[in-house]
């Protein structure tokens, strides 16, 4: 069942993919904390470095905070890696819930991420179709690529230009 848009304070959500968005190679990016014994052995994947201070912010800003991703994780292990670094998720769309509730029914291909059928405001996404997708089935992305030390700056930048643009 979809959460109704508004539930928290600003009604505006965002969506984060996982592989090579949050979930990134500790040779290429620069990571958060590695988790401690035992978590560390249960969820490998290391966060790029900024996630949690960003998750957080956008929390504080009373808004929901979504994992959108093609990834066939189950729902219950992404929320527990969340979990050990102190961030609740709101909602999770995962591989098998985007073909269930998505694709199901459609004859022709659909997007790989389809973030507007569930009021999503803001997605990011490491991968450049996604934006070309959002460009045709409108919905916003933000492309976010290899090592950047402003990536957070530049996403909090972008939810404010479009909280702005929905205030008019």
């Amino acid at each position: 069942m979809l959460c109704e848009k508004g539930m928290k304070g600003t009604g505006m959500r965002v969506s984060f993919d996982l592989d090579d968005t949050l979930f990134v190679s500790e040779k290429n990016f620069k990571t958060e904390q590695k988790l401690k014994f035992p978590f560390y052995m249960i969820y490998k994947e290391r966060l790029r470095l900024g996630t949690v201070k960003l998750m957080k912010y956008i929390h504080e800003q009373n808004m929901e905070l979504w994992i959108y991703t093609t990834s066939y994780r189950s729902e219950h292990y992404i929320r527990g890696l969340f979990r050990c670094y102190g961030i609740k998720l709101d909602a999770i769309i995962n591989g098998a819930k985007h073909a269930s509730e998505v694709q199901a029914g459609h004859l022709e291909g659909m997007p790989s991420k389809y973030p507007s059928r569930y009021r999503i405001d803001l997605h990011v996404d490491d991968d450049r179709s996604v934006a070309e997708n959002g460009k045709t089935y409108g919905f916003h992305v933000f492309i976010v690529g290899g090592q950047d030390d402003e990536w957070t700056d530049k996403i909090i930048k972008e939810i404010e230009r479009i909280r702005k643009k929905e205030k008019l």
